[in-house]
């Protein structure tokens, strides 16, 4: 599973965790997450925005 950092504020979007309040359950990959989605913390970035971490 992967993570993805919002450069704006460092939330970070965690595959494993999701974002049920957002409407992403646990487990809901990256790529099913809308282009068009914003950081639930800033609400200034867009999706490309996010940039890709290495999980453990």
């Amino acid at each position: 599973m992967s993570r993805f950092r919002c450069p704006g504020c460092d939330y970070v979007y965690d595959e494993r965790n999701g974002h049920p309040r957002e409407g992403f359950p646990a487990g809901t990959p990256w790529s099913a997450v809308p282009d068009d989605w914003c950081c639930p913390d800033c609400g200034v970035r867009e999706k490309i925005d996010f940039e890709s971490e290495e999980s453990e």
